[in-house]
């Protein structure tokens, strides 16, 4: 029997909302519910505490964070064409942030071998000084400083297997030899990065991974990438932690890329991942929600995924 999966959730955070965005309220509740399907009995299930000031100034700047709290004090109103700012989106993005931050902690500590944190706004295309596609704070980021913070982990991985390339969590550890960076995603397609000859600079030089997918690729090219070259390269790279900004939108029924992944896929690299977490003697596997905008795939997918790690974690006994 695998550990406690525990599910990091909070309907507070659904006031962060636009009519007709496709980043809306509903994906956090079919997210919440594919979890809890997979988890059956060995579900724990948290509402969110917030981030605090001093975890989102590890990562961000202050002029980020007043633009943050300005717009939602005035109302809401547009970042640019695709992220948004609503009345209540300032405690939202915090809630999201500290439900990433617990999330890593939980299973750092070994008190969950898995844990999903289910939040909105999304966070990867956030840089240090930026909101951007449809992103305010930038999750994943701001957990990994947590658990740096409380001396839990240092040398840590992020997998990232949204349809696009997180931009974001790339740039604020570009040049962090202790970060080490994969990513899978549809190419070309917002944003635009993600090119396979972006390394890392400096002395984190060979620590970022990328490997862009075409239009169209299906299961086969999405669970080869990671089979075959990102998790080795993970697996070489020997991390204490290892974090999953875990996004849906690359499956075939997703409107807003063009990839052809289905759940089997995900589920896929999931045991494999899975796997490599029981080589590595980590005690499991935190995720963070990014995208995703059809309902039944994200509810399949996330499903999908903790099904085959609690699997993949409780045969390592």
């Amino acid at each position: 029997m695998s550990g406690p999966v525990w599910l990091i959730t909070d309907e507070r955070m659904d006031v962060h909302h636009a009519p007709g965005h496709p980043e809306r309220p509903s994906r956090r509740e079919a997210v919440a519910a594919g979890v809890r399907d997979a988890a059956e009995s060995a579900l724990r299930e948290l509402g969110s505490t917030p981030a605090t000031d001093a975890q989102i100034a590890a990562i961000h700047g202050p002029e980020l964070v007043m633009t943050l709290e300005r717009a939602d004090a005035d109302g809401g109103t547009w970042l640019d064409a695709d992220t948004y700012v609503a009345q209540g989106s300032w405690q939202a993005a915090r809630l999201a942030a500290g439900s990433t931050v617990e999330a890593a902690r939980a299973v750092a500590t070994g008190e969950a071998a898995v844990a999903f944190a289910v939040v909105r706004p999304p966070g990867h295309h956030a840089s240090a000084t930026r909101a951007s596609g449809f992103c305010l704070l930038n999750n994943v980021a701001i957990a990994v400083a947590g658990l740096r913070a409380e001396r839990l982990a240092q040398r840590i991985a992020i997998v990232d297997w949204d349809v696009h390339h997180g931009d974001g969590t790339q740039a604020i550890f570009d040049a962090d030899p202790d970060l080490c960076y994969a990513s899978t995603h549809q190419w070309p397609l917002y944003p635009g990065t993600g090119w396979i000859g972006e390394v890392g600079e400096g002395a984190a030089r060979g620590t970022k991974h990328n490997r862009p997918l075409d239009p169209g690729a299906a299961d086969d090219a999405f669970v080869g990438a990671w089979v075959d070259d990102l998790l080795p390269a993970i697996e070489a790279y020997a991390p204490d932690a290892i974090l999953v900004s875990a996004g849906y939108d690359g499956h075939r029924a997703d409107p807003l890329a063009h990839l052809e992944i289905t759940e089997d896929g995900y589920a896929a690299v999931a045991a494999a991942l899975a796997g490599l977490v029981a080589r590595l003697g980590l005690p499991g596997i935190a995720l963070t929600l990014e995208g995703g905008y059809d309902l039944d795939a994200l509810r399949a997918s996330a499903a999908a995924t903790v099904r085959e790690l609690r699997t993949g974690l409780a045969s390592r006994a």
